[in-house]
């Protein structure tokens, strides 16, 4: 792959973009998906975004990893002091609400730097995190709070587990890279002890973005959810929502980007 090539084409495709010229735009994303199929620079995301392409089932991994990568040293600042990021206090305050005060088995799946291990550490008999990101991976392991930490891909790694089951399942800020969560839940359900529980944040959109699909992509380049979509997948394979709470998840350009924090139950036995 022709790296110079490459970089030209993505940083004219995002100069037109921000100039507001989406055809043009979307022209030279193109352009730039024909140089790198494998999609490094998340070109797919950024066409949907603007409503000049279909919107994918999930974010490329390798744009991904890329992208988390390339940002690791500097990501609790950005994201948690810049971006107002708080769902893994959040996840605690809701689990303690409920005295839901400890669980012998916890997996973190997209872990990155460990920000919700922190704050599950207590609650935790053992911990396991798993991130697409080497990088994140690597500040997550020097944190000390992990039994074990996996780089994969956190619905291969569901599909491939063959450890004994969880007691919570964890997944803070996943499912803004992940439009299609069938294989996510069905993976989250297949590796939950029955009773067990699963907590994750979404973001969402108002009614009309979402055109009669469950899922988008906004205009950040981060997939958003209907309630209602979360709902029936998690019900097509055994988990039941015990509590969906409206919250802020983060900040865009100061202005605050709503979601929902649920927390769910497995109560029917999935296998694989």
């Amino acid at each position: 792959m022709d790296e110079e090539k490459l970089a030209a084409a993505y940083n004219k495709a995002l100069a037109l973009e921000k100039a507001g010229d989406f055809e043009a735009a979307a022209l030279s994303y193109q352009e730039v998906l024909k140089i790198d199929p494998d999609d490094h620079g998340g070109a797919s995301v950024r066409l949907a975004s603007m409503k000049m392409g279909a919107v994918p089932d999930k974010a490329p991994q390798s744009y991904i990893a890329t992208l988390f990568d390339q940002h690791a040293d500097v990501f609790d600042k950005v994201l948690v002091d810049d971006l107002g990021y708080d769902v893994p206090a959040m996840s605690a305050q809701l689990l303690k609400k409920l005295e839901l005060n400890h669980f012998e088995r916890v997996l973190d799946l997209g872990c990155g730097t460990g920000l919700m291990g922190v704050q599950l550490e207590d609650f935790s008999g053992e911990l396991i995190g798993v991130d697409l990101s080497e990088n994140m991976v690597e500040i997550a392991y020097d944190r000390e709070i992990y039994e074990s930490l996996y780089v994969a891909d956190v619905e291969d790694y569901l599909d491939d587990n063959d450890e004994e089951p969880w007691n919570l399942i964890c997944a803070g800020d996943v499912l803004p890279y992940l439009g299609n969560i069938e294989n996510l839940i069905k993976g989250v359900a297949a590796n939950l002890v029955t009773k067990g529980h699963a907590i994750f944040s979404t973001e969402t959109l108002p009614d009309e973005e979402f055109k009669e699909q469950g899922f988008t992509i906004g205009a950040h380049q981060r997939y958003a959810h209907k309630l209602e979509y979360l709902d029936e997948v998690l019900t097509t394979h055994g988990l039941t929502i015990l509590i969906s709470e409206d919250i802020v998840v983060r900040l865009e350009q100061g202005n605050p980007i709503y979601g929902h924090l649920i927390l769910a139950q497995k109560v029917t036995t999935q296998s694989k």
